[in-house]
C-alpha cells in the first residue's frame, strides 16, 4: 500500500453522481442500451439523469438477479428472491423506456437495432452490455446440453437453482467438483468463494463430503488468503488442483458424474463445470469483438475501438487491469453515461472514477474486504493502487468485513437498480 486505506477507497459506498447538462428545446437526442445487467442498468439510469437524453432500455428478460451474492444462496445463507431486481424504478424515477425483447441485429451505418419480435430503434448513440457467453466444446463432452446434468451456474437464476438443488440432494461423503475456466473469466474470486460457501453448507449438514477444484489455472486471486481460510474453517475437505498437476480437464460424462483430466478421472456427485468465456453473442453480431473474444474499448469512454458510436462497458469489455466484476460494470457505465451525455448534450464531464470494492465469503461470518484504483494511462486502464485482505487477519476484523459485505450490496443495488 502507498497510504491509501480502506474509506479513501470506498468500500461500501457506490454512488458516483454525475452532473446534468442544460436540457435543448429540440427533441432529445436517442440513446439505446442494450442488456439489463448491471452495466446496463447502471448506464440507462446514469443517461437519463437530468431528461436531457431519451433512453431506452433493450432487455428480454422482467427481472435480473445478481452474480454477486449467488454463492450465499448456493450455501443456504440468503434466497433468490433476494437477489433478484425489476427495472420498474429505472421507469418510474428516471423515465427509462424498458423494451422487454432481445436485440438480433444492429446496424452502425444507419444506427438501427433491429429486435427478435420485428421492432427497430435507431440511436444517436449505443450502449451494450452483454455479459458473457460460454465458449463450449474446449471440454469434450461439456456443451449446451450438458449444462442440465453439470451445471455452470455463472449466470444467475435457473442454473443457480439446479445447482443448489443438486448440493441439497448430494449424500453424506459426496465429492463436489468445480471445474474453473481459463482466464479472463467473470468474478475473478467467485469459484473459490463458492467452494468455500460450499464447504460452510457441508460442514453443517454433510460433514463427510468433500470438494476438489479442478483448475485451469496454476494460481488465483488472494489465494493465500482462501487457502489460509480454508485451513481454518474446513480442514481436509477442499482439495485445490492447479493445472500444472492434473494436465487441465479433458472431458467429461454425464449422468454417470466422470469429470477427466490428462492425468486421471475424478468421479463427481455434483460438477460444477464453468466453460471459457467471450462477450456476450450480441456483441460477436454488431462485430464489436476482436480475436481474444472480447471487446476493446477507449479506456476515457468506452467507446468501441471498432465501431465508433457504440459504447461497451461491463464483463465484454476489454478494460485493461479492471476486472470482470459487477462493480467494475457499474463504475464503468457511470464514465461512459457522463461521456455520453457530453457528447451529446453538452453537460460538464464528470471526473472518471475507476475503483473496485469487493467482498468476497470464506464462511458465514467471515469475508474478504478488496478494493483497487485504477486510471487511464497510455491507451490503457492500469492499476493505480490497491487494499487487499491478508492472511492471519483477527476474526473480528473478518466478521466485520461480513457485516459491512450487506450495507455494501444494499447501497450497490439501489444504485444500480434504484
Amino acid at each position: 500500500m502507498t497510504g491509501w486505506t480502506r474509506r479513501k477507497l470506498g468500500i461500501g459506498v457506490a454512488a458516483l453522481g454525475l452532473a446534468p447538462g442544460p436540457a435543448r428545446a429540440q427533441a432529445k437526442p436517442r440513446v439505446v442500451v442494450i442488456g439489463g445487467g448491471i452495466g446496463g442498468a447502471t448506464a440507462a439510469k446514469y443517461l437519463a439523469m437530468g431528461d436531457a437524453l431519451d433512453v431506452t432500455l433493450v432487455e428480454p428478460k422482467s427481472h435480473y438477479a445478481t452474480c454477486v451474492f449467488s454463492n450465499l444462496y448456493l450455501a443456504g445463507l440468503w434466497s433468490l428472491e433476494s437477489l433478484t431486481y425489476g427495472y420498474e424504478a429505472l421507469t418510474r424515477r428516471y423515465g427509462v423506456a424498458i423494451v422487454q425483447d432481445a436485440a438480433v441485429a444492429i446496424d452502425p451505418d444507419i444506427k438501427r437495432v433491429r429486435l427478435a419480435g420485428g421492432a427497430s430503434l435507431s440511436y444517436e448513440r449505443l450502449v451494450v452490455s452483454p455479459g458473457i457467453a460460454f465458449r463450449f466444446g474446449e471440454i469434450d463432452g461439456y456443451d449446451d446440453g450438458a449444462t442440465g446434468s453439470m451445471p455452470h451456474a455463472w449466470s444467475a437464476g435457473s442454473q443457480t437453482k439446479l445447482l443448489r438443488a443438486r448440493l441439497e440432494a448430494m449424500e453424506d461423503g459426496g465429492v463436489f467438483v468445480i471445474v474453473t475456466p481459463p482466464a479472463p473469466f467473470r468474478c475473478p474470486p467467485g469459484p473459490y468463494e463458492r467452494a468455500s460457501l460450499a464447504a460452510y453448507y457441508f460442514k453443517q449438514f454433510k460433514p463427510r463430503s468433500k470438494i476438489i477444484i479442478l483448475d485451469a489455472q496454476d494460481s488465483f486471486f488472494q489465494q493465500e488468503v482462501f487457502r489460509d481460510g480454508w485451513d481454518r474453517h474446513y480442514p481436509g475437505m477442499i482439495e485445490w488442483l492447479p493445472a500444472r498437476s492434473t494436465g487441465g480437464v479433458t472431458a467429461v460424462e454425464f449422468p454417470a458424474g466422470f469429470v477427466r483430466t490428462a492425468r486421471e478421472t475424478v468421479r463427481a456427485s455434483v460438477a460444477n463445470v464453468i466453460p471459457r468465456q467471450v462477450a456476450g453473442e450480441v456483441a460477436h453480431i454488431a462485430g464489436l469483438v476482436d480475436a481474444r473474444g472480447w471487446c476493446p474499448v477507449d479506456p476515457q469512454t468506452f467507446e468501441s475501438k471498432l465501431r465508433p458510436g457504440i459504447h461497451v462497458v461491463g464483463d465484454a469489455a476489454l478494460a485493461g487491469d479492471m476486472p470482470k466484476s459487477a462493480f467494475c460494470a457499474n463504475v464503468q457505465a457511470k464514465a461512459c453515461a457522463s461521456a455520453i451525455r457530453t457528447a451529446l448534450t453538452g453537460a460538464r464531464l464528470s471526473r472518471l472514477h475507476l475503483l473496485s470494492t469487493f467482498y468476497t465469503f470464506l464462511a458465514g461470518n467471515d469475508a474478504m474486504a478488496d478494493a483497487a484504483v485504477f486510471a487511464p494511462a497510455n491507451g490503457m486502464i492500469k492499476l493505480q493502487d490497491a487494499f487487499q485482505t491478508q492472511p492471519g487477519e483477527q476474526p473480528e476484523t473478518r466478521r466485520r468485513n461480513a457485516k459491512e459485505a450487506l450495507g455494501w450490496y444494499d447501497a450497490f443495488t439501489r444504485d444500480v437498480f434504484g
